[in-house]
């Protein structure tokens, strides 16, 4: 996988948590730099934490899978992407206390924005994907997306937080077509 792909893959993993970000920024009557590093801390953390625990227990399993393993990855992708679509137009924002900036509740929002991270690390495992780098990719860009989402809630208000979702979740169903194509073009 390239260093490009893997930039993208990490941005449209870190979509829910920058929509979440997003959320919380509206909430804020002034920026609050503790905040933004918590937010980024709890979010960050958990997006790369997550693509590690999915990976290892995809490597387990790969010896077994390998002749369709793309197919997995495909699947697993679409179906991110397709729940990250649906979500962008729910009416629910998922962010049931928007004032709550406490870690209990910001770990709570950092372990259900990363599950699609665990999905993907699943999918890594079958990619042969350097899973240190992109835990730390992944990590990273959630991080400094949540920021900006935070300071973007703040700054734009509501009008930005499906339209996060949606591009999020087009993005990691068009790496899965690309995943596919490769495969079955360049084997």
């Amino acid at each position: 996988m390239s260093y490009y792909t893997l930039w993208v893959i990490a941005f449209g993993l870190s979509m829910d948590a920058f929509a979440v970000s997003v959320g919380k920024g509206l909430t804020l009557t002034d920026f609050c730099l503790k905040f933004a590093l918590k937010i980024a801390f709890c979010f960050g953390l958990f997006q790369a934490l997550m693509p590690l625990l999915g990976y290892y227990v995809g490597s387990h399993f790969s010896n077994y899978i390998t002749e369709f393993d793309h197919w997995i990855a495909f699947v697993l992708l679409c179906v991110i992407g397709i729940n990250m679509i649906k979500e962008s137009f729910s009416e629910d924002d998922g962010d049931d206390d928007p004032f709550d900036f406490s870690w209990r509740h910001l770990i709570m929002l950092g372990v259900a924005t990363s599950i699609d991270a665990l999905a993907m690390g699943i999918s890594f495992a079958f990619l042969n994907v350097n899973v240190w780098q992109a835990a730390a990719v992944i990590g990273l860009t959630t991080a400094l997306l949540s920021v900006f989402g935070l300071k973007a809630g703040h700054w734009l208000g509501d009008r930005i937080r499906k339209q996060a979702e949606l591009l999020g979740g087009a993005v990691l169903i068009a790496m899965g077509i690309k995943v596919l194509i490769e495969h079955q073009v360049w084997g």
